[in-house]
């Protein structure tokens, strides 16, 4: 699960981030972040919507390669 720090830092710099979800990259959540809880984390996608994900995923700036499920 992603620490408080680590969401507090992408948030305050506005780095876009990539949520990898499954192996599938077409899956993939890209946006930055906008607020979180103990559970969810909440993204605003390039298309201007916003979407809540589960907190267990994986979170990585999108400027990094992927790393699926299996990597980690």
């Amino acid at each position: 699960m992603i620490s408080d720090e680590e969401l507090d830092a992408y948030r305050q710099s506005g780095e876009k981030i990539r949520v990898v979800r499954d192996a599938l990259e077409s899956n993939d959540v890209r946006g930055i972040v906008l607020a979180w809880d103990d559970t969810q984390v909440m993204i605003r996608r390039p298309n201007k919507r916003v979407v809540k994900l589960d907190r267990n995923y994986i979170y990585q700036p999108y400027a990094e390669p992927r790393q699926t499920p299996e990597q980690i």
